[in-house]
């Protein structure tokens, strides 16, 4: 995988989406904390949403995998830790 930050795209297994800006912040922050959990608190912080409902980073995530992951329901790049937050899996270049 890899993230055009600048263009709000990502490719995938050769494949290009576009994310819009919550879905690239929430990868970009992902990718670069790789192998560590982030909280939905630190990734409202992230989208500038401070005190907002920690549902909508659930959302957004859940909008994510249906981009980028092959099979939404068996995410093996946008990891949930459960208790904590999400992470990001493996196979990543940035």
């Amino acid at each position: 995988m890899v993230l055009d930050v600048g263009a709000h795209r990502a490719a995938i297994r050769g494949r290009t989406v576009d994310l819009t800006p919550a879905e690239r912040q929430i990868l970009h922050a992902l990718m670069a904390a790789r192998g560590r959990a982030l909280s939905r608190a630190d990734l409202l912080e992230i989208l500038g949403l401070d005190g907002g409902s920690e549902r909508t980073v659930d959302s957004h995530v859940r909008n994510l995998r249906a981009k980028v992951e092959a099979d939404p329901g068996a995410p093996t790049h946008v990891e949930t830790v459960f208790g904590v937050g999400y992470r990001f899996g493996p196979a990543v270049q940035s």
